[in-house]
């Protein structure tokens, strides 16, 4: 252990230590709302009736105050809100109020006699919830995405986000590209940061129902937030702290492909303390997307467990303690082209994050939030190795990821100031095994139609020769991959063993931001800096300032623009990080697998963003942005044939420019909509750096990647009857299709598998491939069913590749929040799902280098039963 990472050890572990023996809470990025009733001589009023909400992203929260007028409304997700505070015989107070810091917000409210003056209720402004602020972000609550028509088993946080914001193009797997890059995406939950991947096959999600809000950005990130900042999803959880009574939650649903599911949830509290508990588990026999529209050796299933405590000791420490454990359990799905085999694998997660904030006073707080994380992956190959193909392999990776966050916000006039500390420490520990199961696949030898040989008796290509074959070189003309004498010793058909590789490594991370917004009438000024310090592999150490700032102005019109520009560091994936990056002498990368490669270095990104809210009427809202990001160092992931196991990569710069909108409806009694839409065009610059399959398009000029997208929108839509009745909710999805990067032209698509031809729809003329008659040659036009295959005269990487099909999914839902129309907490609910309800056949991508073939699910049909309490 160096010097550093000593220091780096101790500090985080004092942190840690310090902050969990004060006991464990923290509001997290939710804010409070604290006041006093009273009447017009100044006489507190009990049992007054204190109501806020949003109107567009769904969120209340309803109190009484107490015997001596006081109220608390706690763990509110940052956002614009309605209060409304009424009480027999007074007229209503309303006021508009916004949360924007876990710094209590003090509000007294003086009620009026009633009659004494004429009250005017506004019920779901537009203007009301208009934001001042120099980021783009989307405010969601659980009343909208938990009603959103949906069925992916174990992603259902994934498809939340995607429907919910315009920046995100979708992809496998619960797998997104926030706005045209790759995976570059940080939660924060209740203050712990995890910027660590979250899609299920990598680790386990956080599920919807234990999650109260989320808040997007997409726009300039503040200071506060590092490692990956294309997206950031701030999630406040779910609290009994004030509920002042147990409720809670059994449900139950089964669904298509013998889709069989549970939640309970289980919360209690007073104005003190308060617990919160979900469980939920799933299995399903599609439970990730498939190489083929048909679900082959695809069960899988999933458990999770999250609680939640609160303690507010007195009014002014506040404490909570955050638990996750997951499991998933998942069978690798096959292609027709490798129906024997039979590899699996499984994540288990835990977390445990405490935290405590202290109200120094009515203007300074100090939150300190440490937490610790881990995710255990294994991957196992198919009993006999031979029944992998083209090559078996397993893997046993463990990623701990541990640390503390601390800030303190100060506010003083039309100042504030917020500045902290975010330090962490994430141990990797790779295994790895590999070896090649098909004679064909590293093949020394070309026949004389230019095919592999398949003669397992030839180990390099000077013996072919002797055998009547072309040996399989880069002098070749007919290569399209040349043989590697790196992986000829673990070709297990040429008398080779399995390949083994074992390593472990600490990437230690400290930070330190400080932001300052200044608000004079409607102007919002925000000026920051953070500076991250990463030592990650050998040789890898960074010290970077990353200056941000914006600007926001709400005209009297309705009119809020903004303007933004932030530097920021991107840190590599650490998933396979070890593994990918070895080098030197012997190295893995460059001796075994044939590519160059050198330890992957964080990135650094200019971004601006321009964007502008408007409210139109009582009823809508319009929020736009766009968006242009340079980037030095920019990460994609490369996957290992047809399996799960991916390898972090970087390509020398990336130049990434779009835009995204949101157009929202205020509760129209009982009418909810929005509408979201997207573009990007995100161009790549090699070389490539990484990766265990040899460089692509590292002497070539630059590419669109596979995942720019032209446009992508959902349109929501949602109708309930008065008194949580029965609903109607409608999702429509359109992706214009990703870059295909697994096939560079129409005559590249010849070169398929029969299997794979058959696929994806593959036609010459009228006559469609087939098993037994594959297309080899064609004189007239080749199309394909679900990409868009340009000719070799008018393909180019840069203009013009291929890409999926533009696709239109169409998702239903009905159901009832009170099936036998009771009064009171005691309710039986039920709904009724339909996913992709013309049963279109689309794939997220084909053949790609860095995502695979993932075909959309087919029509999926949920029915759920619940009761609630």
């Amino acid at each position: 252990m160096t010097h550093t990472t000593r220091i780096t050890y101790q500090c985080c572990l004092v942190a840690l230590l310090s902050a969990m023996s004060l006991a464990a809470q923290s509001l997290g990025n939710a804010g409070t709302i604290e006041g006093t009733v009273a009447d017009p001589s100044g006489a507190f009023v009990a049992n007054a009736s204190i109501h806020i909400e949003n109107a567009v992203s769904g969120y209340r929260q309803t109190v009484k105050s107490q015997a001596d007028g006081t109220f608390r409304l706690v763990n509110i997700p940052p956002n614009q809100y309605h209060l409304q505070a009424e009480a027999p015989g007074f007229a209503v107070h309303t006021e508009d109020l916004s949360i924007r810091r876990s710094l209590p917000v003090q509000v007294k409210i003086s009620l009026d006699v009633a009659g004494s003056k004429t009250v005017v209720t506004v019920e779901g402004a537009g203007a009301d919830v208009l934001e001042t602020n120099p980021s783009a972000h989307v405010d969601v609550d659980r009343s909208i995405f938990s009603k959103l028509p949906s069925s992916d088993p174990a992603g259902g946080l994934s498809q939340a986000i995607a429907n919910s914001t315009g920046g995100v193009a979708a992809d496998g797997n619960g797998f997104f590209h926030p706005l045209g890059d790759h995976a570059q995406v940080s939660f924060v939950v209740d203050g712990q940061p995890i910027s660590d991947q979250q899609s299920k096959v990598f680790s386990t999600q956080l599920p919807t129902s234990a999650i109260q809000s989320m808040e997007l950005i997409t726009g300039n990130p503040s200071p506060e937030f590092g490692d990956k900042t294309s997206l950031v999803v701030e999630v406040t959880t779910r609290s009994g702290l004030g509920a002042g009574r147990v409720f809670g939650n059994l449900d139950a649903n089964y669904g298509s492909f013998g889709t069989v599911g549970g939640s309970a949830g289980l919360g209690f509290g007073n104005a003190r303390l308060g617990n919160f508990l979900a469980v939920d588990g799933v299995r399903s026999g599609r439970f990730l997307d498939t190489p083929e529209f048909a679900a082959i050796h695809d069960k899988g299933n999933n458990q999770t467990l999250f609680d939640r405590l609160d303690y507010l000791p007195n009014g002014k420490d506040a404490f909570h303690l955050n638990l996750f454990s997951a499991r998933n359990w998942i069978q690798i799905p096959n292609s027709y082209d490798q129906l024997t085999q039979d590899q699996r694998q499984r994540v288990l997660t835990w977390s445990v994050a405490p935290g405590y904030q202290h109200t120094i006073n009515a203007n300074a707080l100090l939150t300190i939030n440490p937490y610790i994380r881990k995710d255990q992956f294994t991957y196992y190959g198919s009993r006999d190795p031979f029944d992998d193909t083209p090559a078996t392999q397993s893997q046993s990776r463990q990623l701990l990821n541990w640390g503390v966050k601390a800030d303190m916000v100060v506010v003083k006039g039309r100042h504030q100031v917020k500045f902290g500390v975010d330090a962490k420490q994430t141990r990797l520990r790779e295994v790895f095994g590999f070896g090649i199961t098909d004679s064909t696949f590293n093949d020394p030898c070309l026949d004389a139609d230019g095919a592999p040989s398949g003669d397992t008796t030839i180990k390099n290509p000077s013996q072919c020769a002797a055998a009547g074959f072309d040996p399989n070189t880069d002098e070749n003309p007919n290569v399209a991959q040349a043989f590697l004498p790196g992986l000829a010793p673990f070709d297990l058909t040429r008398g080779g063993s399995l390949f083994s590789f074992r390593a472990s490594r600490s990437i230690n991370q400290v930070a330190f931001y400080g932001v300052d917004t200044y608000t004079a009438g409607n102007l919002v000024l925000t000026l920051g800096i953070r500076v991250d310090s990463y030592r990650g592999l050998p040789g890898v150490s960074t010290v970077e300032p990353q200056p941000r700032a914006g600007l926001a102005y709400r005209f009297k019109t309705g009119t809020v623009l903004r303007a933004a520009y932030a530097r920021t560091m991107e840190t590599p994936f650490n998933e396979n990080l070890l593994l990918s990056s070895a080098t030197g002498v012997g190295g893995l990368a460059e001796n075994v697998f044939g590519s160059s490669s050198v330890p992957i270095r964080p990135g650094f990104r200019n971004q601006f963003n321009a964007g502008f809210q408007q409210a139109v009427g009582r009823f809508l809202l319009i929020d736009g942005d766009y968006f242009w990001k340079y980037t030095h160092n920019a990460y994609d992931f490369g996957t290992l044939l047809n399996t799960t196991i991916t390898f972090p990569i970087s390509w020398h710069n990336s130049k990434v420019d779009g835009f995204s909108g949101r157009i929202t409806t205020t509760n129209l009694h009982g009418f909810v909509a929005f509408w979201t839409f997207g573009h990007n065009r995100a161009r790549y610059f090699p070389p490539e750096n990484g990766g265990l399959i040899p460089p692509g398009n590292s002497g070539g000029g630059p590419f669109l990647i596979d995942h720019d997208q032209k446009f992508q929108s959902t349109l929501s839509a949602r109708y309930q009857r008065p008194k949580n009745a029965e609903w109607i909710a409608f999702t429509y999805r359109y992706d214009s299709g990703l870059v295909v990067s697994g096939i560079s032209d129409s005559d590249a698509a010849l070169d398929l598998t029969p299997n794979q031809q058959v696929s994806i729809g593959l036609a010459c003329g009228n006559s469609f491939a087939t098993v037994a008659n594959p297309i080899t040659t064609c004189s007239g036009t080749i199309t394909s069913k679900l990409l868009n295959l340009p000719s070799p005269a008018d393909a180019s990487e840069d203009h013009d590749p291929s890409r999926v099909k533009p696709r239109h999914i169409l998702n239903l839902g009905v159901g009832t929040d009170n099936l036998m129309h009771r009064e009171g907490h005691r309710r039986i609910t039920a709904a009724l799902e339909i996913s992709n309800l013309t049963d279109k056949v689309a794939v997220y991508n084909f053949l790609s280098t860095f995502s695979g073939t993932h075909f959309l699910q087919p029509r999926a049909v949920t029915a759920r039963i619940g009761y609630t309490f």
